[in-house]
């Protein structure tokens, strides 16, 4: 699978942002469509009654026509400022829901992606998809979506005015306008581009900045805080000069509206002048005309600033749907059923497998755990134990073979159903920034109190949540890090009690733990493994000495089965493995 900054740039953005989110809201649209109409057509009428403010009432003197007049003008004021804030508080609300829809959307797809997808996407990358790119295309729907209907519709409406005053001055206008919308338009591809590549940059800073914070212990461990600045400080010049090129692009439209403006309204001024003087025209078809021209010039002016800022949300629209196009290579099949677990018996069936281009991780892989019993897998590293535990709980497909649970082949069971039969405890515990109570019903999250309860007493954890400073309510901080190895550990352990599932994986979830500790720890997954089929990994031998079947996996095979006893007798690797271990013992043949 290849990264999402692989891939190339989503096409059709526009037809797939309107199917996506503007058709579910198509009343919604229209309602402002509506407001937008009025407030149109208010700007144009004020234009137009220039022309009878000017003629009938200062040049004329029509007193009768004064209130009439003013009235029409107040009331124009009035329908376009209700309208205008009918019109922003619709699209405002409507936009803002469509980009929620999207973000919960990305996230929800991107959480449904298979390991592969995680092995070669950048944490900071996917990150920043859901805030740097969502936040580009939020800030194009409060500065352009509200906006950009009203100001089309004003332009079209002013210029019908200026047309049916004087036809004439309305060409002579307009002559500049095409090489503005040309300009405009090449500084606005010019500025998605740099948008895009400010958004990538992002990306990679928001990566970095993760792993430092992630890895500080071994930053300053090793003194390398210099190292890592400079790393930064890098990213930040680059992310510095990429926005200041934007800016510099989006600058442009400004001095580019007002000199093709200047130069339209001074033609208009000069010719229509010289006009007015020789009778062609009068001075109030003259002054309506020249109204809706300066009228005109903001919305159209609007419109430039307008196009920066669609062209950075199209950059993140682009980004969004690259990652929307990727596919998870391990989905639910169309006729999949739901695993219905019995004993607990595993057969993995002639199975190979590979990561990707080069060595094998498995080579037609054989092993069966027994309903109820405890097997361990036991090898070097690189043997492909944790590969095994990866394609039960379907994170990989294996490229040949099978795997099965009480008879039924894994790949043809739903995703959920098969997880939800599969309990895992390992090394590196994952505990949420949460309460106790959270992460202990985080695989059962409708369990009561008393269930909870009971799975922290069992998993030898209930004594020391008892006396954290709100017991069970408790918020544990990210990954756990206010409480303790063996105090994680317990509560991982609880955690898979509380799911009680029939089989139960556990990659050696105490190698990382004092004897003391482990000791409580290790009675705890004994109280687990009870009536479980349960599969370890492991990499300290003596913790799985009294394993109902111990396999030794080396190259992706199993070489060797049997008991403690019988494979330490037989010799071979596994033999070789324990005394390595143990070598420091006086017997090494006894755990």
């Amino acid at each position: 699978m290849t990264t999402i900054s692989d891939q190339p740039k989503a096409t059709n953005v526009w037809s797939r942002l309107a199917r996506d989110s503007i058709l579910p809201y198509l009343g919604d649209f229209l309602l402002a469509g509506v407001c937008m109409l009025m407030v149109a057509v208010s700007t144009a009428a004020l234009a137009w009654l220039m022309n009878p403010v000017v003629d009938k009432v200062f040049v004329e003197r029509r007193a009768d026509l004064l209130w009439l007049v003013g009235g029409a003008v107040f009331a124009c004021f009035a329908v376009k400022g209700v309208a205008a804030y009918g019109q922003t508080i619709i699209m405002n609300r409507v936009g803002q829901t469509i980009l929620t829809d999207l973000q919960n959307r990305l996230f929800a797809h991107v959480l449904a992606m298979d390991l592969a997808f995680f092995a070669v996407n950048k944490t900071g990358a996917l990150i920043s998809r859901l805030t740097t790119d969502i936040n580009s295309m939020r800030q194009a729907v409060s500065t352009a979506l509200t906006g950009l209907g009203r100001e089309v519709l004003s332009v079209i409406f002013l210029v019908g005015v200026m047309f049916a005053q004087d036809w004439i001055l309305a060409t002579i206008a307009f002559v500049v306008f095409p090489p503005s919308v040309i300009l405009v338009t090449g500084l606005g591809r010019r500025l998605r581009r740099v948008t895009a590549n400010t958004q990538a940059q992002t990306g990679a800073f928001m990566t970095l900045a993760e792993q430092s914070f992630t890895g500080i212990r071994v930053i300053k461990a090793y003194g390398l805080e210099s190292y890592e600045n400079a790393r930064i400080k890098t990213l930040t010049i680059k992310i510095r000069d990429l926005i200041i090129g934007a800016e510099r692009i989006k600058a442009i439209a400004t001095p580019l509206m007002e000199t093709l403006g200047g130069v339209a309204v001074t033609i208009v001024i000069v010719y229509g002048g010289w006009r007015v003087i020789g009778g062609v025209t009068t001075a109030g078809a003259f002054f309506s005309f020249i109204t809706a021209l300066l009228m005109a010039y903001r919305p159209m002016k609007a419109l430039a600033n307008a196009n920066a800022s669609v062209n950075e949300g199209l950059a993140g629209a682009e980004r969004l749907y690259a990652v929307l196009d990727q596919r998870a290579g391990v989905t639910d099949r169309a006729d999949a059923k739901q695993l219905v677990p019995r004993d607990g018996a595993v057969s993995i069936d002639n199975v190979s497998f590979s990561y990707g281009e080069g060595v094998s991780a498995l080579s037609g892989l054989v092993l069966n755990a027994a309903p109820g019993k405890t097997t361990a897998l036991v090898g070097p590293s690189g043997a492909g134990k944790s590969t095994v535990f990866n394609l039960l709980l379907r994170f990989y497909e294996p490229t040949q073979g099978r795997v099965v649970i009480d008879g039924q082949n894994i790949a043809d069971v739903s995703l959920a159903s098969l997880r939800s039969a599969i309990a895992f405890v390992g090394q590196d515990v994952v505990l949420f920034d949460d309460s106790v109570r959270a992460n202990i019903a985080y695989g059962r999250p409708d369990a009561d109190e008393a269930a909870i309860i009971a799975a922290a007493t069992a998993a030898g954890a209930h004594d020391f949540i008892a006396v954290l400073p709100q017991a069970y309510d408790t918020v544990v901080g990210e990954r756990g890090q206010t409480l303790s190895g063996g105090q994680r550990q317990r509560i991982a352990i609880a955690r898979a009690l509380l799911k009680d599932a029939p089989i139960l994986l556990l990659d050696e979830a105490t190698s990382a733990l004092d004897t003391e500790t482990e000791r409580v720890v290790q009675a705890a997954l004994d109280r687990l493994m009870q009536g479980r089929t349960t599969i370890v990994i492991a990499h300290r031998l003596s913790t799985i000495a009294r394993a109902d079947q111990i396999c030794v996996m080396d190259k992706g095979c199993v070489i060797d089965h049997g008991s403690h006893h019988e494979l330490m007798a037989r010799g071979g690797l596994y033999r070789r493995l324990y005394q390595l271990q143990f070598a420091d013992t006086a017997d090494v043949a006894t755990p």
